[in-house]
């Protein structure tokens, strides 16, 4: 998404702009969360948040993406498949701690806000499959995996599980489960032999 061109970013106030945002939403939710809350807790204006983003819904996720990169980095340790029980292992339990659960949040606000759906469709998720595409891409290249592999539906079929168990079900995402999911995903997507 464009961002509006301006001034350069102060770095300490977009520190603050995002810590103020990003406690406000750990605190609340995203509903409750206003550029008004953010811009008093950072103590700057709202006209400085909107010169920098478009609204709040990009500010929020900001926030959430800055505070959650550090703990979703890409693995590579030579095998596709620990690279994707790592990859899968980290996004759950992520996914399953106080700052993961803001997701769910923000994916039913999406629901009724299109804005916050584009968002974090643009922000969070899709650079997050575009990492689990590189893993499966590099996995091919080896030999790994099979050549005619459609791997953004191989993304699909290993990660929707994961979302489908959060989302829907809220039954538990542990390491039996992954594992398990992952050992089938692979039987089918995996060359023969490996």
């Amino acid at each position: 998404m464009e961002k509006k061109k301006g001034r350069p970013r102060n770095l300490e106030t977009q520190k603050a702009i995002l810590t103020s945002a990003y406690d406000l939403l750990l605190e609340t939710n995203f509903e409750t969360v206003t550029v008004e809350k953010i811009a008093e807790r950072a103590k700057v204006s709202k006209a400085t948040i909107y010169k920098w983003w478009p609204n709040k819904a990009a500010v929020v996720m900001d926030s959430f993406l800055s505070a959650a990169s550090a703990r979703l980095p890409v693995p590579d340790t030579g095998s596709v498949v620990d690279d994707i029980v790592i990859q899968v292992s980290n996004l759950a339990k992520f996914l399953t701690s106080r700052e993961g659960k803001v997701i769910n949040e923000l994916i039913a606000e999406g629901q009724f806000d299109l804005k916050l759906a584009e968002e974090y469709r643009v922000r969070y998720f899709y650079p997050r499959r575009l990492d689990s595409h590189h893993i499966l891409e590099r996995g091919v290249k080896r030999g790994e995996l099979r050549e005619d592999l459609d791997i953004e539906l191989s993304i699909d079929l290993i990660y929707g599980p994961l979302f489908y168990r959060l989302l829907i079900t809220g039954e538990t995402l542990d390491e039996h489960f992954i594992r398990t999911l992952i050992h089938y995903a692979f039987a089918g997507i995996q060359t023969k032999g490996e």
